[in-house]
């Protein structure tokens, strides 16, 4: 009779969840103007929806907190009652260079074809070079790799912003950088990623 073979152990895959927020609305995400580095406060809407994550994600205690530096996904934090651990740099939102504070619409009127961030890019500004989504995806990565450890003892939140968070997400499981397309983001709501065995997935989306 043969012996059994000694189980070949798996990947270390963390079992908690990592938990995405977008934060509130601001006066230019209510009026589809790209919104990179620009440092906007919350409309009051925005307040509202923020103070109403806390009933979200009441019955979670996290391991980690991180957070853009931006005023608007850090007021999301303090009205959602977390407890910021540390603010990351490479969290914040994607440098649209000569595009921010402009809309889609407009861009596309300029251009004369159904331009899309996520697959044309962005052109440089006076103030800022801009990013191209490999840019943003490599920062994500940065911040996956912060946070892996962490996982290993709880849940992590991640408080920012909307495109950055969409290509971090398709960072995490494991696709390219513009698959973020295919996903959106709405101002005030939760993702929820985790695993299924080794699989990467996603549990939640646009919770709020």
């Amino acid at each position: 009779m043969s012996e059994t073979p000694d189980e070949v152990p798996g990947p270390a895959i963390p079992r908690h969840r990592l938990v995405l927020i977008r934060h509130g609305e601001t006066q230019w995400s209510r009026s589809g103007q790209h919104t990179g580095l620009t440092d906007l406060p919350l409309l009051p809407e925005g307040e509202e929806a923020a103070r109403g994550l806390a009933d979200v994600l009441r019955d979670r205690t996290f391991a980690h907190v991180r957070c853009s530096p931006l005023q608007r996904a850090r007021h999301t934090a303090e009205l959602a009652g977390l407890r910021v651990d540390e603010i990351d740099e490479d969290l914040r939102e994607w440098d649209y260079g000569g595009y921010e504070g402009r809309s889609t619409e407009d861009i596309r009127a300029e251009l004369g074809y159904p331009w899309t961030v996520l697959e044309h890019g962005v052109v440089p500004g006076e103030d800022s070079p801009g990013e191209t989504v490999e840019q943003v995806s490599g920062r994500a990565s940065v911040v996956l790799e912060r946070i892996w450890p962490h996982l290993f003892d709880g849940d992590v939140a991640l408080v920012g912003h909307g495109h950055a968070l969409r290509v971090l997400a398709s960072v995490y499981l494991r696709q390219a950088p513009r698959f973020a397309q295919h996903l959106t983001f709405r101002v005030g709501s939760v993702a929820v990623l985790g695993h299924h065995r080794e699989d990467p997935v996603v549990e939640a989306w646009n919770h709020s």
